[in-house]
């Protein structure tokens, strides 16, 4: 049975709500003037990667659903390799570009090699490794990370090949989207990629789901750090560079974020939500906000029937070029400051939504998708 449009447009829909949400995480502004976080950035930070790499493992698990024999796995794993290894270069080349943000594809190339083991495991296996995955991956986080370099808040560009150890050590531990922890939401992605999201029931789940378990891992952070002990803990381990000396000013460094990893000298750290920690409750949290955007989209494209779908499809565009859009973001963002609307939130939000409609209603794919498509599928098939 083909794939339903309901599903594919309410993918495609999540999509480009993570694009636009990572969009204004990039450039809304952190504080107000009185020095405390803008609620907007509370808002996106952390969730909308967080989905970006959901769906990561929601593609790759529908691309990869016929695997059945072990010669089409094989042929399908050198696609994901490929891929993977174009994304990681592409982001290589966005770090020469000084736009001053956490640019994700390096990362999110890498990423893409842990579904390789895993291309045939079915929903409940892999949701199974997710749960263990985001349980264990902060512990392990916390073990390792005193034994490796610091983390530099470089951004990979070319150069920092030659300094090995320190970029396999970012892109996997210490850095901003470490893959060791955010293997998590890959798995997470791939299990869902494997239920009927043609469903209008598999929707409504997870939007059910996703809403109860964010919530739960939001209730789960606030007990952990109610009792002074654990709030004078956290203060004293506190070791990055802002000035922190009460739990107040680290309620504000935690709503901005801990730019991928917690401190490591206190275990209280795996029950504290902040975005980019990489905690067990960070991971929980976000898995279900990712999960309740993806089900709000299915259930909005399928409750407004057939009649829409061509609207909808037209409308969420920018979901199906996101590398490209992402790509072309941080190139403008690294413009000066006087060309008209460089570093403006909303000419980058209605430039991506109406770029992505035009290739929609003229049914052409995105330039890097195509790409990386043709290079994917070419080597697939030899």
């Amino acid at each position: 049975m083909a794939p339903g449009p309901a599903r594919i447009i309410g993918v495609d829909l999540a999509r480009m709500l993570a694009l636009l949400g990572m969009i204004t995480a990039h450039l809304v502004d952190t504080y107000r003037p009185d020095g405390s976080v803008t609620v907007w950035h509370q808002i996106v930070s952390g969730r909308s990667a967080a989905l970006f790499a959901v769906l990561a493992g929601l593609s790759i698990a529908l691309v990869t659903r016929r695997a059945v024999d072990p010669q089409r796995v094989w042929g399908l794993r050198a696609q994901v390799a490929v891929r993977a290894l174009v994304i990681a270069c592409l982001g290589l080349a966005l770090g020469m570009f000084d736009s001053g943000l956490a640019v994700i594809l390096t990362y999110y190339g890498v990423l893409f090699l842990g579904a390789l083991p895993v291309l045939r495991w079915g929903a409940r296996r892999l949701a199974l490794l997710a749960i263990g995955w985001g349980l264990a991956s902060p512990v392990a986080s916390m073990l390792l990370r005193p034994h490796l370099p610091p983390n530099s808040y470089d951004v990979p560009d070319p150069l920092s090949v030659f300094s090995p150890w320190q970029l396999v050590t970012e892109l996997t531990v210490t850095g901003y989207y470490p893959v060791l922890t955010w293997a998590t939401y890959l798995f997470a992605g791939m299990a869902i990629g494997r239920l009927d999201l043609r469903s209008a029931a598999w929707g409504r789940r997870l939007l059910v789901w996703g809403a109860w378990g964010s919530v739960l891992a939001l209730a789960v952070a606030r007990l952990v750090t109610r009792p002074d002990g654990v709030r004078t803990a956290l203060v004293d381990s506190y070791d990055r560079w802002e000035r922190v000396t009460d739990w107040a000013d680290l309620q504000e460094v935690l709503r901005n974020g801990l730019y991928g990893t917690t401190p490591t000298g206190s275990w209280w750290w795996l029950g504290v939500w902040s975005p980019h920690s990489g905690s067990i409750v960070d991971l929980a949290h976000t898995v279900g906000t990712s999960m309740l955007v993806l089900g709000l989209a299915l259930v909005l494209a399928h409750e407004t029937g057939p009649r829409a779908a061509g609207t909808w499809r037209i409308l969420s565009g920018a979901g199906t070029m996101t590398l490209t859009l992402y790509a072309v973001h941080v190139m403008v963002v690294s413009a000066p400051d006087s060309w008209p609307g460089a570093h403006n939130l909303l000419v980058h939000l209605v430039g991506a939504v109406l770029i992505g409609a035009t290739f929609a209603a003229l049914r052409r794919r995105g330039p890097l998708e195509q790409v990386v498509g043709q290079l994917s599928t070419s080597v697939g098939h030899r």
